[in-house]
């Protein structure tokens, strides 16, 4: 079939094989332009490896540390008549070139948030690999069945306290409007955090450290951004501000259980990124096309994949990590320069829709969605006919 994009407002709905590759096989050629770390991880399980930070890690880890990797992901499978998910490409392509580099790599789709992926995972792990050293979480997902009582749990983005009413890039119609959002009631609150907080983790730490698979020394991160006032209303200060708090609470509640065998875990902040969850929170778009054109400028900003690999070099593996009041990890410094944050203050109260393109970067924010599906990429073709029928070697 001829595969082009089928955009609803922030949301895609299908993706390109050929053009998920392309973007797998970016991030692989620049982690492997990048000067590594002495230190080096050897067995990685990343919880939530199909896109995003989580895939970057898979990358990082694989291509420049020649590490062993399980991704576990919950992607869809293509059809006869419709793609898979661009998560399911990915994978394929990070599959096919890691099985070409010889790097051992294997994939679990289901969810992760079930004791039964947990305990597949387990298995796997004590037939192949023996120990992990370094878990990556970084899971995300609008709802969640609790494994032991089977609630399911939905996450709302919603401020705390009092209803917002913000400037908002309507990224569908391309103008600049308002939106009011009410404010989160206990039970939302309460809500998202057993969606997006810390328990997950906490539970995939306690199952991998009762199992036995956790090496001596093994490290752990959890993905998070924390971002600076212009975002505080409804992320930092709201229903999502706070699951991200209880990351803090799981990572001390993770240190305390490994104490005895030096484990360490650590909350990591990175940078707005364009993902399909970011670009359905208001305030993030134009926050992100204000913070684009910004840091272009200065020639420090980093997608998913420079993130990443710095991350590696300048935090896990370093002798001397750039840790926060909190004990996280601080990846996105850069991004909370006062002049950085500054300038996007002003963009942010002079943009109208008339000076979208003039103020912001809202083009390399949405070439960077597009990319996210496999489009918008100058190597591939896609005027020509492709199989959607890409298969992946996983258990489900």
């Amino acid at each position: 079939m001829v595969i082009k994009p089928k955009i609803r407002g922030f949301i895609c709905t299908n993706a390109h094989p050929a053009g998920c590759e392309a973007h797998v096989n970016e991030q692989i050629s620049h982690v492997k332009s990048q000067t590594q770390a002495d230190a080096k991880p050897k067995n990685v399980l990343v919880l939530g490896a199909s896109t995003g930070y989580g895939l970057a890690s898979r990358i990082t880890a694989a291509f420049g540390n020649n590490a062993k990797t399980l991704g576990v992901f919950f992607e869809k499978p293509p059809t006869e008549r419709k793609t898979g998910s661009a998560g399911w490409y990915n994978t394929a392509a990070f599959q096919k070139a890691a099985d070409e580099a010889g790097i051992w790599s294997k994939n679990i789709n289901g969810d992760a948030f079930s004791t039964e992926i947990k305990n597949k995972t387990i298995e796997m792990i004590k037939a192949e690999l023996g120990e992990i050293d370094l878990i990556v979480y970084s899971l995300a997902s609008p709802r969640r069945t609790d494994p032991v009582t089977g609630e399911v749990y939905s996450s709302t983005l919603k401020p705390i306290g009092q209803s917002v009413i913000t400037k908002n890039l309507n990224t569908t119609k391309c103008t600049i409007d308002e939106v009011s959002i009410e404010s989160a009631n206990e039970e939302e609150i309460a809500s998202t955090i057993k969606v997006m907080g810390g328990e997950d983790w906490e539970l995939w730490i306690n199952a991998l450290n009762d199992a036995g698979v956790l090496s001596n020394g093994f490290k752990t991160v959890a993905y998070t951004y924390i971002g600076e006032k212009l975002t505080w209303p409804i992320y930092g200060k709201a229903t999502i501000g706070k699951a991200k708090e209880d990351l803090d609470r799981a990572a001390t509640a993770i240190n305390k259980v490994t104490k005895a065998i030096n484990g360490a875990a650590h909350v990591t902040s990175l940078n707005a990124v364009v993902t399909q969850a970011s670009s359905a929170i208001p305030i993030m778009p134009l926050y992100i096309s204000a913070m684009f054109k910004v840091m272009k400028a200065d020639g420090t900003q980093q997608g998913c994949i420079e993130q990443i690999q710095s991350l590696f070099i300048e935090n896990i593996y370093s002798e001397s990590p750039r840790l926060d009041d909190q004990n996280r990890y601080r990846q996105n410094y850069k991004e909370l320069e006062d002049s950085v944050q500054q300038r996007v203050t002003d963009i942010w109260h002079k943009v109208e829709t008339d000076t979208i393109d003039e103020l912001t970067d809202y083009t390399g924010y949405h070439q960077e969605f597009l990319n996210l599906f496999g489009f918008g990429f100058d190597n591939v073709d896609y005027e020509a006919d492709f199989n959607p029928l890409v298969e992946i070697n996983h258990l489900d």
